[in-house]
Parts: structure tokens; sequence; C-alpha cells
């Protein structure tokens, strides 16, 4: 029987091939059930940005600083898709080689309603692949909320866009050298959240703590915009996973069911640790806790059992609540809105824990997949590894060159008086 993966991978692997052979391309067969699917997916995933992990964010910042917070996801959206439509997408999917693809799609010649990927409109591919290198800067904010000057930030998210995560996604889904390797990574536990939360880390370090941390930070102003926008990455997240299948089929339906499994899962975990620990649950804990799961159980959605995705997510909402603590509390290092113990623990969690619960041979707590468990092991731990050594290396000398262009900082006044006015001249709350 042919597993879930080696499914995946066809029809991924002749996807590609069409996309550069316009006769093939135009052989392949339009489903409009999959096409439907997908081009909605996309909407869900950017729906993910904005609102979604804008409102996030900015309940979670003082009152001050949510406009700020809520430009630079806007903004971001805009720059990346700019960049993806001149040259992004074709580096990031082109044929290329192991680490780059090529220039074969720039500008999206040759992205028309004709060429299809797979059984999808080549342009909904595209789109919603889109999506996905919007979120990944997007996520970053959270690293350096409340601090950065709006200059540096686009013009962070720009650079990081190209020098990093078109090259991580080439390499996992692109045909670059982890694909070839054989890493499972059904939707971005490597390319999307160990690469978020590691770049996340290293602005929280380059840029520093903010101004009175961390003993007189104030808590977040607005909890019902962050629930709010909790509500919509839970929802957006079902196209994030089961869009990933580029179909409209069973694999899909199973990503989502697990998605939210997990999702749940942790969300309780964290809730339940919290409570037993400070003997309240918070409104924060818990949508942190479906957060963390989210991120855990993405690369692992296409290949897991609901009955696993119940482990998975009460690991992930134990060991990303103790990640968060430990971070806080003991190594003090100020990742603002939390994404390194998130989104890179979260990530690397999952991506881990995909080559634990995939294999066929667990029963019930298993997926479809006909692997070994300790050489599968192995090549998740390299493609984090590599994800996570790369992204560190590369968002650093980012860094460097953006605060030597425009500065990454405000000053302490500014940082006080708030980005909303300083950067916008407006604020979140005239009313």
């Amino acid at each position: 029987m042919t597993s879930t993966r080696q499914r995946r991978r066809i029809r991924l692997a002749a996807a590609l091939a069409m996309v550069f052979c316009a006769s093939a391309a135009r052989a392949s067969s339009l489903d409009s059930g999959d096409a439907g699917w997908v081009l909605t997916s996309a909407a869900l995933v950017l729906l993910m940005t904005i609102p979604g992990l804008s409102l996030f964010y900015g309940g979670l910042v003082r009152s001050v600083n949510v406009l700020s917070v809520l430009m630079q996801c806007f903004a971001i959206t805009c720059i990346v898709t700019v960049l993806w439509v001149v040259v992004g997408y074709s580096l990031a999917f082109g044929e290329g080689g192991p680490l780059i693809g090529d220039f074969s799609r720039v500008l999206f010649i040759g992205v028309d309603g004709d060429a299809l990927i797979g059984t999808v409109p080549e342009p909904g591919f595209a789109i919603f692949q889109l999506t996905f290198a919007i979120i990944t800067p997007a996520l970053i904010v959270g690293g350096f909320a409340e601090r950065m000057r709006f200059s540096a930030a686009v013009l962070f998210a720009a650079l990081w866009s190209m020098l990093v995560y078109v090259p991580i996604a080439h390499w996992v889904w692109g045909g670059g050298w982890l694909d070839e390797l054989g890493l499972m990574d059904a939707a971005g536990g490597t390319v999307v959240h160990v690469a978020a939360g590691a770049a996340a880390l290293v602005a929280a370090v380059v840029i520093g703590p903010r101004h009175g941390f961390p003993d007189s930070i104030e808590r977040p102003h607005n909890m019902t915009l962050t629930v709010a926008g909790a509500g919509l990455l839970w929802v957006g997240w079902f196209g994030f996973n089961g869009g990933s299948a580029l179909a409209a089929n069973g694999d899909a339906a199973m990503a989502l069911t697990v998605t939210h499994i997990a999702a749940a899962t942790a969300a309780l975990s964290w809730m339940l640790l919290e409570w037993a620990r400070y003997g309240k649950p918070s409104a924060l804990g818990a949508v942190t806790g479906m957060v963390a799961g989210l991120g855990t159980i993405t690369p692992a959605s296409a290949f897991v059992s609901p009955a696993a995705a119940l482990l998975i997510g009460a690991v992930a909402g134990t060991v990303c609540f103790l990640a968060t603590n430990l971070m806080n509390l003991k190594l003090r290092i100020d990742d603002s809105l939390d994404v390194f113990p998130v989104h890179a623990v979260g990530g690397g969690l999952g991506t881990i824990l995909t080559a634990v619960f995939a294999g066929s041979a667990l029963g019930i707590l298993g997926g479809t997949e006909d692997i070994r468990i300790l050489g599968q092991l192995r090549v998740q731990a390299i493609g984090v590894l590599a994800v996570a050594v790369y992204t560190t290396a590369v968002t650093y000398l980012i860094l460097r060159l953006t605060n030597r262009l425009v500065g990454n900082r405000v000053s302490e006044d500014d940082e006080i008086q708030g980005l909303d006015l300083v950067s916008h001249d407006e604020s979140g709350y005239a009313l």
C-alpha cells in the first residue's frame, strides 16, 4: 500500500516537474475540488497574518505600541508579496539545485491559468505558498516588539525573506537537499516555525531587552484582541496544514483533524500546568498553549493519527510551557512575545516527534508510513539543526547590516513614549 508520505512526494515531484514543462502541465487534469480547497486555504493562511497574528500580537504589547505591531505585520505582507512575485517564488520552487532554485519563474513568467501544479492551477499554488512566506517573518515581530525602528523592521523582513526563508523553503519543499534526504515536514515545522523562532531569539539578543525588563514590563494591554487573534489563527491553521495536501482528499481531512486535536490538547495542558503552579489558569496561557500545539503538529499533520495528535498536543503544551518559563525566569532573554519557546521549540519538537508517530508499526498511535524510526529520527534532527544554524547565522548578519544602515533600535525616550506616535504619528486608540 502506498503511504501518505509516498503519495505526497509523488504528487509534489510530478507537480514541480510539470511547472517547467508547458506541454506536460497542460496535459494534466484540473480538479475543481482540489483547486477550490487550495484557493480557500490560501485565504485562510493570509487570514492568519492579517488580522489573526496582528491582533494576537497587538493585544500583548502596551497600548502605545499596538498600532506599530499591526503596521509591521501589514507592511511585511506587502513587501513579501512583491518580492515573491519578482523572484522569491522562482528561487524557492524553481528546479535549480540542492540549495536554491532558478530564475525561470521571475515575475511569475508562465504562471497562468493553464499551468497546473498537480491538479491545481499554478497561480493558486504560488499564492498559497506566498501566504507561508508572509507569516514566517511576521512571526519574528514578536521577538523585537516595542523597540525596533519601523524602517529597520521592514528592511530586515525583506532581507530575511530572500536570504533565509526562500532558501530553506527550497531545501525542504522545492526539491532541495533536505527534501532529497527525506525530511518529513508536512507544512512548515522547520521552514516556518524553527526558522522564525530562531530568528526571533537572535533578534531579541542582538537588539537587547525592553526598557525595564524583566522587573517593570507591563502586562498585555488588551487580552480581548489577543484571544480574538488566537481564534483566527486556530481557524486559519486548518488551511495552513490541510491545504498543504494540495488536494481535497483524505490527507487534507486527516491533517485538519489532527491539527484541531493537538491545538485543543496543548491548550488544556498549558492551562493545567499554569493552574497547578500559579493557582489560576489564564487566557494568555490558554491561547499560548493552543499556538504551541498548532506549531508542534504542523510538521506531523500529514503523517500521524488522531491518537498520536492527542499525545503530541499534550507534550507540546508541557514542553513549551517549561521552555517559556525558562526563557523568562532563568535566562531572562526578552523574546517579547515568546516566539522562540513556542515556535522554535514547538516546531523542532514536532519535527522530531513526526519520526516517532508516523510509522505504521505503532498501531493506533502510529501513522501509515513505512519508515525506520531511528533512521528517520536522524534525518529529522539534521533538518532541525541545519535550519536552526543557518537561520541563526544569517539573521545575525542581517541585523548587523540593518543596524549599520538605519539603526535597529529606537531611543529610550521613544520607547517609553511608544512606537505608535514615534513611528507613525498615530494612536491605536485615538477615539
